[in-house]
């Protein structure tokens, strides 16, 4: 294949196909499979999400382990070869525990991920064939409808009523017409207007484009380069970041100081170094990114059982975060079949010919594909084959018309339906039911009563209107006044059944549920009332658009209806909600909702939904029930519960320990640890912490929405800290005062009660609930007790030799014994007293 010619939108479409070895037709598969072979290394996003080099890597790219793997090689040249290979065997098991974890929970989600995959339909050996996007190479002939996102950068062979929002790209806010036929090629992006480029998507019409460019070789591609583009940084990546600094400040303070008193009290050098860094490294929760991995993975896992599919996994913390969740009714807190309730004239009797006119307007459209016409189709079935379509104004979400010209017996018509108010804003007549053609103006006042009566019984109302056109060809948005308005189509979608408990739940949750749509606001408060909203507060669309962004955001909380919205007013209203400090949800599944999802903190859409609404979702769900999504809230919240308890253990626990050996080593005249057994303690700490993510979580934590709060763990972590130093000093007073233990004997009666009194107290403070009263889950409990297990056995084999340890004689076994016991009893007063005094 040529290389693909830089201004393509310039070039004849014969001429680009024989460029691109190509026929209308499409490619073969086999041409197909050459050409992705040949791009894969020049994917927009790699087809492997799992990079098992650098997922390895990542697992020594901490500072402070790559400062100890150098300490311990010079370790290795200038004094002691045996204590080395201890540290770089400890720091490769860890590394190894991590990588496992990590790579097993990154292959789940990628599994999960190809649930959700987002197609293109594509010409293939001559038929069309639906694949995922990825799968795209240049010289492939894709088929375009309404929903469809574009799958590479191309130019419109074929194209009928073709409007694709370009905001991703351009920023223009209206939907951008495409045409047949080049262009110069000095033509700026936005004003290509027969070329269609990656992560735009089609809003309404149908079309055929050839693919030109894929990939980093895209108008997209080209500026994520240049931009180095992420994703927008979570509320929970921020506090993983901010807790990091937290830590580093501490640990580099601790490392300074006790590296320069050690070496002030004449002790040597590198083993003070070294005895630095391992302090270090038992401060820092070197396994945080990997235990962050492991339960969002193992949340997405959950949640996938509950039918939720997690695309992006930092989305999980918002979504038990959130507290407020827009939807639009459709589907969601509706059945989401319309059906047609009646055609009425402007008299409120049925109308055959209201009937008639709609369901030619609704079998002649190409463009958007929604239920209303396929209600409309499914009610009657008339023979129209006398009647010829000769053009089309498609729908859009500002006019919310939609607009066909017919010929019959000579006589051009122009057939318009949409929107109650948008109709008759068109219109400068009315016709009664005998043929009569009236001002407006005099039955006007009759006709906003019928639609608020029809409103208010939940019907959703549409108007249908024509005009004569003599013999006019075309029509345009143009041509859309002085029509005659002929009367409403009614329609109805009952609320689904249990949606008011539903709704009740989320709110005893802590979510509020606020409705957005672009309905009438008497079908909406209607429907409101019916799924548990008393006395629902209703902003309008036009009330919006007459608002500042102040006023919206004064206001915003109190609202509880969206009605008569248009698409752009939502994204307004989502940014509004978030200004006002709340974690938003937002749920939608057509094309419209699009830059909702973009903007919120939580994207919801459904399996079922437009390609484009699925590609700007965080989170997919396999059913259009909010009774799933309520499961997904809670997963959510379990996910992120237990992501915060290896955040207290590691803050606890290891913070004191560590700590207290810090304290230890300014007045004892020997190292309390050996950097090589403080490593080793740090790696059997670490044990039972890995397997946090199947631990139980206590209901009152997924009772309400937490959030990531550095005070707390602050003061959590001082609390406990300062309480395991405690119990720390005491063993130390105790082995050296009471016992009389030797160099040795010291070093392992701390190590055995630093490492059983750390792992037990895993099981404290994993809960607000008193210790007998919440059981731990069945691998926590399992991890916990085998790492007792080793820790006591460890003394007494021939690696306990290796690591310099004693076997201890039985009354230091019962005194560390009996001091652990005690230490978890102060552990459970203190844990009491704690939560009393910060209420949450």
């Amino acid at each position: 294949m040529n290389q693909p010619p830089s201004a393509f939108w310039s070039i004849p479409s014969n001429a680009l196909l024989q460029r691109l070895e190509t026929i209308d037709h499409g490619l073969t598969t086999e041409r197909a499979q050459e050409r992705l072979l040949s791009l894969g290394a020049k994917r927009l996003q790699p087809r492997t999400r799992t990079h098992t080099l650098s997922l390895l890597l990542r697992q020594f790219n901490s500072p402070l382990i790559l400062i100890l793997l150098s300490a311990a090689v010079l370790s290795a040249f200038i004094d002691d070869p045996t204590d080395a290979i201890i540290i770089l065997a400890i720091i490769l098991i860890s590394a190894a525990l991590g990588f496992w974890q990590e790579y097993s929970a990154a292959d789940a989600v990628d599994k999960l991920l190809s649930i959700v995959q987002v197609t293109a339909t594509v010409l293939r050996d001559g038929s069309p064939q639906d694949m995922p996007v990825e799968d795209i190479v240049p010289g492939d002939i894709v088929l375009l409808r309404a929903g469809d996102v574009i799958p590479g950068d191309g130019v419109l062979l074929e194209g009928r009523d073709l409007f694709v929002d370009e905001a991703a790209l351009t920023g223009e806010t209206f939907p951008v017409e495409k045409t047949v036929g080049p262009v110069p090629a000095e033509t700026p992006l936005a004003r290509r207007t027969n070329a269609l480029f990656l992560g735009t998507h089609v809003v309404s019409g149908m079309g055929k484009t050839l693919v030109v460019n894929t990939g980093q070789r895209t108008e997209f591609g080209r500026v994520s380069q240049r931009l180095r583009l992420r994703p927008p940084e979570t509320e929970f990546d921020r506090g993983v970041r901010r807790f990091g600094y937290f830590l580093m400040e501490v640990t580099l303070l601790l490392v300074m100081a006790i590296f320069a008193i050690n070496v002030y009290l004449h002790r040597p050098a590198l083993d003070s170094l070294l005895f630095s860094l391992a302090l270090a490294v038992g401060l820092t929760p070197q396994l945080l990114p990997a235990i962050i991995g492991i339960n969002l993975a193992q949340g997405a896992k959950h949640m996938a059982r509950q039918k939720v599919i997690v695309k992006r996994l930092a989305a999980i913390e918002n979504f038990g975060s959130m507290n407020v969740l827009c939807s639009d009714k459709t589907g969601t807190l509706t059945e989401g079949v319309v059906r047609v309730h009646g055609a009425l004239g402007v008299d409120g009797q049925p109308s055959h010919k209201v009937l008639f006119f709609a369901y030619l307007n609704a079998t002649y459209a190409t463009g958007f594909v929604n239920p209303i016409d396929t209600a409309i189709r499914s009610q009657q079935e008339f023979d129209v084959s006398a009647y010829e379509k000769l053009d089309e104004v498609p729908y859009d979400f500002i006019r919310k018309r939609l607009s066909i010209l017919v010929s019959h017996d000579g006589q051009h018509l122009m057939i318009t339906k949409g929107a109650f108010h948008q109709v008759m804003e068109a219109c400068g007549a009315a016709e009664t039911a005998d043929g009569v053609r009236q001002d407006l103006e005099t039955l006007k006042s009759r006709l906003h009563e019928q639609f608020e009566m029809l409103s208010q019984q939940g019907l959703r109302i549409l108007g249908v209107a024509y005009r004569d056109l003599d013999r006019a060809g075309s029509i345009s948005k143009e041509d859309e006044t002085g029509l005659t308005f002929l009367g409403f189509l009614t329609f109805f979608d009952p609320a689904k059944a249990g949606i008011g408990d539903t709704v009740t739940e989320l709110r005893r949750l802590g979510v509020a549920l606020k409705i957005i749509t672009g309905d009438d606001a008497l079908v909406a408060a209607t429907l409101s009332r019916q799924v548990g909203l008393v006395k629902p507060t209703i902003l309008t669309g036009p009330e919006l658009r007459r608002m500042s962004d102040e006023a919206l955001f004064q206001r915003v909380n109190a609202v509880d209806v969206f009605a008569e919205v248009e698409p752009n007013q939502k994204e307004r209203i989502i940014l509004a909600l978030k200004k006002a400090g709340n974690v938003v949800g937002y749920m939608g599944d057509g094309i419209n909702d699009v830059s909702a999802l973009h903007v919120a903190d939580v994207g919801i859409s459904v399996n079922s939904a437009v390609d484009a609404a699925k590609e700007a979702a965080d989170i997919i769900l396999l059913e259009q029930d909010l009774g799933v999504l309520l499961q997904g809230v809670h997963a959510g919240r379990v996910t992120f519960a237990n992501t915060l308890k290896y955040v207290f253990m590691a803050t606890s626990a290891n913070f004191g320990n560590m700590f207290s050996m810090a304290g230890a080593s300014l007045f004892l005249p020997f190292l309390p640890l050996l950097p090589t057994q403080i490593l080793l303690t740090n790696l059997l700490t670490d044990l039972p912490e890995m397997t946090i993510a199947t631990d139980r979580v206590d209901r009152e934590l997924v009772e309400r929405p937490r959030r990531w709060d550095i005070h707390f763990i602050r003061n959590f972590m001082l609390t406990f800290g300062s309480l395991s130093s405690v119990f720390d000093y005491l063993t130390f007073g105790v082995l050296l005062f009471a016992l009389h233990a030797t160099t040795e004997e010291f070093r392992t009666g701390w190590f055995v009660e630093s490492v059983v009194s750390a792992s037990l107290i895993v099981l404290v403070i994993r809960s607000r609930q008193p210790l007998f009263h919440s059981q731990p889950g069945k691998l926590l409990l399992l991890a916990t007790l085998l790492t007792v297990v080793v820790t006591l056995a460890l003394p007494y084999t021939l690696l306990g030799e290796v690591f310099a340890f004693t076997p201890l004689p039985f009354p230091f076994l019962a005194v560390m014994g009996f001091i652990v016991i005690l230490y978890m009893a102060a552990a459970e007063l203190a844990k009491k007293a704690f939560y009393w005094r910060v209420k949450v």
